[in-house]
């Protein structure tokens, strides 16, 4: 198992999303799963600097342990930020989606790309943290 620690600030997107394509290119995941993992992450992590830390005034760190369980890379992203579960979120129905910009409600979309650019997502909240795990099946 691989593991690295980014503070929880804005300044640490860009290279978390450079540690996942390197993740990612090591486990051999195509291009565009390794993009879906970045682009889930990235939303994932935004929405827990800004509203889990900085919003609800707190300070901490994001860890991302990574790991190949059989023909699976499962990426963890471990934060002690105020508890949230991106499943208890409403996604956008068909009929949001298919209204111009101007007329969808704000918000959502974050989670229903995380959900479906992945094989598998899970949350847990243990232990003072939250675990967001990400799954992309490797065959």
């Amino acid at each position: 198992m691989q593991t690295k620690t980014f503070s929880g600030t804005l300044d640490s997107l860009s290279p978390i999303r450079q540690y996942l394509k390197s993740i990612a290119g090591n486990a051999g995941v195509s291009k565009k799963a390794s993009y879906n993992l970045q682009l889930a992450a990235d939303e994932l992590v935004t929405n827990t600097i800004l509203y889990g830390y900085e919003e609800a005034g707190l300070q901490g760190d994001i860890t991302i342990f990574s790991e190949i369980i059989e023909d699976q890379l499962v990426v963890t992203i471990q934060d002690s930020a105020v508890p949230f579960d991106p499943l208890s979120k409403e996604m956008p129905s068909k009929e949001d989606l298919s209204k111009p910009l101007n007329e969808r409600p704000i918000g959502g979309l974050g989670i229903f790309l995380v959900l479906n650019g992945l094989d598998e997502f899970r949350y847990e909240f243990k232990d003072g943290f939250n675990f967001n795990t990400l799954v992309l099946y490797l065959t």
